[in-house]
């Protein structure tokens, strides 16, 4: 591990849990809102698809390192992601 062992290291993985939500919730508007109307034609396919694939790969680095704040935003952004491309690719034409 890159930082020292001690009472610091809680702070620091609080600080990732309270970006991890903040960054990890803000996907769940969009979620609703495409499931809501259907329409999911102005979502990047090509964008969701290269997301998902570095999100995964951030949880991947994640488990390596053992960072709980890392595994757990990056598991559940994911999720939300691989939601709004299921969605995507689901509702291409619109209602």
């Amino acid at each position: 591990m890159l930082i020292a062992s001690g009472p610091g290291n809680d702070f620091i993985e609080i600080i990732g849990f309270i970006a991890a939500f903040c960054t990890t919730v803000s996907f769940v508007p969009q979620i609703w809102h495409l499931y809501k109307t259907r329409k999911a034609d102005d979502i990047s396919l090509g964008m969701y698809a290269l997301f998902c694939v570095g999100v995964l790969l951030w949880l991947i680095y994640g488990v390596i390192i053992r960072s709980p704040s890392l595994m757990v935003a990056n598991g559940l952004t994911f999720f939300f992601a691989l939601c709004i491309l299921v969605m995507k690719l689901l509702w291409r034409g619109g209602a």
